[in-house]
């Protein structure tokens, strides 16, 4: 019996302690040195994957590169089925900005609808991939009436407001005719900000004025209507960069390691959450000294 426990012990070390190797070994990974000598960064690249619910993660990521001197040229590359239309917005008016300065190219990988349409299009080239989905411009408002749900179960809503359409959007009754109108009215005019949008952004290259119905097109097809101005590879995209950015010897800008690890195990988008709140962490700790 001794032997086995002679035995076991290295065993039983390493899953009493497993988490706090796998942060040392996280840790050491981080902070060894490579033992290369890195060349500065004159190219990089940002992704937009997933729902877009919020855009503090991505304009911190696009303020970081932004801050990168020799920077010049950016890769944008989405895979979302769009989102919430402030954060869109955010996103939008953050690459506009940028193509001020810099040649941004966007690729479409996956999904580049809706929100995540209005976030690229700025772009100085919009190139998708062959089998990607593009376009779904338009604004929804999704409601339920649950009021025949609530008189089965006895459930009686009871409100008291100010202004007769501080009730708008009520799940506990049919909206009414003032409130109907009243939101009608309001996506309406969401609805023509992102068309103006759109044309503003894609200019001569629209050739079809039937873009906006909410329809998500091919790639073939949105090129056709001119939503896209290429159809290719990712491989193509960072070629058509390069020769944008005119840099002779193109180095592409590293993400710190730790977002890396993050996205090899959680994906892309959990990942700059928990690196954000990773350095909120860090931020707090710090200042208590």
């Amino acid at each position: 019996m001794r032997f086995f426990r002679i035995l076991l012990a290295p065993l039983d070390f390493i899953m009493k302690y497993f988490k706090a190797l796998v942060f040392l070994l996280i840790v050491f990974l981080i902070f060894a040195p490579s033992g290369e000598i890195q060349k500065p960064a004159n190219l990089a690249r940002i992704d937009l994957f997933g729902p877009i619910m919020e855009s503090d993660t991505f304009l911190l990521e696009l303020n970081k590169i932004e801050k990168e001197p020799k920077i010049k040229g950016v890769l944008l590359v989405i895979d979302s089925p769009g989102g919430a239309l402030s954060p869109s917005v955010e996103i939008s008016e953050a690459i506009k900005r940028l193509k001020s300065k810099m040649p941004v190219i966007a690729y479409a990988q996956g999904s580049m609808a809706s929100g995540s349409y209005m976030a690229g299009m700025w772009a100085n080239t919009i190139i998708a991939n062959r089998g990607a989905l593009l376009g779904s411009i338009g604004v929804i408002l999704n409601g339920v009436d649950i009021s025949e749900l609530a008189d089965k179960m006895g459930i009686k809503s009871q409100t008291i407001k100010a202004g007769i359409y501080k009730e708008a959007g009520t799940f506990m009754r049919e909206w009414n005719t003032q409130e109907r109108q009243m939101l009608e009215n309001l996506l309406e005019e969401q609805y023509q900000m992102f068309v103006n949008d759109v044309k503003e952004a894609r200019g001569a290259a629209l050739k079809n004025q039937n873009f906006a119905e909410g329809r998500v097109f091919s790639a073939k097809s949105a090129l056709e209507i001119g939503l896209i101005d290429e159809v290719g590879s990712l491989y193509e995209a960072q070629n058509q960069l390069i020769k944008l950015s005119g840099v002779k010897e193109p180095n592409w800008l590293e993400k710190d390691k730790i977002d890396l690890y993050l996205e090899k195990i959680v994906g892309s988008n959990l990942a700059k959450g928990i690196q954000k709140g990773i350095e909120s962490a860090f931020s707090q700790f710090n200042q208590g000294f």
